[in-house]
């Protein structure tokens, strides 16, 4: 008891007296002094007291499926501060291969007690994969909010970059540009936002009285390794511009053009989704669709903390605006 006492008054920074008269419901202690202990339990993992238990709990659960794709830890520093002025503490959950999985970070988190849960990417995203492991909080009704894709069947509400309103800014660019043979790299087959994009992208090509070929669809995980073999395959089929889902795999398409002799964008365009952190520093800056970050982050948070203090807050997904961000990448298709 005396190790946890000073281990909990250390990471709280108050005194053990503080923190004794905390756990045992005395007077004399600040309403700051009481939450800092409470939440200090809660990150070091000691159960509150019985007579506590019923407190909110100050963690809200951040869930990302990776940090290499600069997209997620750009999430994650808008969330986790927007959190952090509220009040509330992030507790970040971070997927990696071969470590804890999704359903884990869900248990753990349900076990802590969390006011609530953000899933920023994820297993969610694809129509295929379980969704048990949210039907927990959804049952013990612990808010849940999702960002870029919502869950059939479960009500949490979601706000998503609409992957419809980014082709239809994509497309026509390279069209304009006079590319007439262009391509699309997309994440799997059940990922729902490049499901999205492959629908929009058809509508643009009919739109454009354009063809999209079958075999101008490629599928790859997002990775830049992947970009690079998929979009390989494109140019190998005579595809001057390629639109891919998101940043990283839009570098691999660059790698792939330039392993073959290529020069973006003079023989080859290339468009990202997302602008992620340094897009705008590669060689060539990346001409790519942007992802309204900060107003999609902190419009989760909002949803969620409504949820939490039981407000009224919007049900089903609200979708945010892209827009186009024109660098390096593209350019007009070589005669």
């Amino acid at each position: 008891m005396t190790r946890r006492l000073a281990l909990v008054a250390k990471k709280a920074g108050v005194s053990e007296a503080a923190v004794s008269r905390v756990l045992n419901g005395k007077p004399g202690v600040s309403e700051t002094t009481r939450q800092s202990v409470l939440t200090a339990l809660d990150v070091l993992g000691y159960e509150r007291p019985t007579q506590l238990r019923g407190e909110w709990s100050r963690l809200v659960g951040l869930v990302l499926p990776e940090l290499q794709n600069p997209i997620f830890p750009a999430f994650g520093e808008v969330m986790g501060g927007s959190l952090a002025q509220q009040g509330l503490t992030p507790v970040l959950c971070t997927q990696t291969k071969g470590g804890v999985s999704e359903a884990d970070y869900v248990d753990l988190l349900l076990q802590q007690q969390v006011s609530g849960v953000i899933f920023a990417g994820g297993l969610f995203a694809q129509a295929d994969a379980s969704h048990e492991h949210y039907r927990q909080p959804a049952e013990r009704k612990i808010p849940v909010v999702l960002v870029n894709a919502p869950i059939e069947g479960l009500d949490f509400p979601c706000v998503s970059c609409d992957d419809i309103a980014a082709v239809e800014l994509a497309w026509p660019h390279l069209a304009s540009l006079g590319h007439c043979d262009i391509g699309l790299v997309l994440g799997p087959e059940d990922h729902i936002p490049s499901r999205r994009k492959l629908i929009a992208a058809r509508a643009a090509a009919s739109a454009a009285g354009m063809v999209l070929p079958e075999d101008f669809i490629e599928r790859s995980m997002f990775s830049l390794e992947g970009g690079q073999l998929s979009a390989g395959r494109l140019w190998d089929r005579g595809v001057t511009g390629v639109v891919c889902a998101s940043d990283p795999l839009a570098l691999g398409a660059i790698r792939a053009a330039r392993r073959r002799g290529l020069v973006v964008p003079d023989d080859v365009s290339v468009l990202g989704f997302d602008d992620s952190a340094f897009m705008n520093c590669t060689d060539l800056p990346l001409s790519t669709v942007r992802q309204p970050i900060e107003a999609m982050g902190l419009a989760a948070v909002d949803l969620l903390c409504a949820r939490i203090q039981g407000t009224h807050a919007a049900h089903g997904e609200l979708l945010f605006e892209p827009e186009l961000v024109v660098r390096g990448s593209t350019a007009r298709r070589p005669l």
